[in-house]
């Protein structure tokens, strides 16, 4: 099985994408920084900000179940996949193609 170029990956796919996948509906917003319910552990009630997610830095963090990580990670978090499978899933979901590795 080829393996999957992350690197690559995140800089191709941003954040924002992935919440707009997510139908993640910001409830707050500081220049860079949005709060809101957590898609991971989906924080009630809907006005709820535990988590925080940095656009510049394509970093997210969940105050309440203490998730965090870039945005390949968040995907695979909501999804509860493997990064390997969340990655391939987060392709075909934004209909881009996977970029494999292939070094031998």
């Amino acid at each position: 099985m080829p393996g999957v170029d992350f690197n690559l990956l995140r800089r191709e796919i941003t954040m924002e994408q992935v919440l707009d996948q997510l139908g993640f509906q910001p409830v707050g917003r500081t220049d860079q920084q949005l709060y809101g319910p957590c898609p991971i552990h989906g924080s009630s009630p809907a006005r709820s900000r535990p988590f925080s997610v940095n656009l510049a830095k394509e970093r997210y963090c969940c105050h309440k179940c203490h998730s965090y990580g870039n945005q390949i990670e968040l995907w695979a978090a909501v999804k509860d996949l493997p990064l390997y499978d969340a990655a391939v899933d987060l392709c075909h979901a934004l209909g881009r193609k996977v970029p494999w590795l292939h070094r031998w």
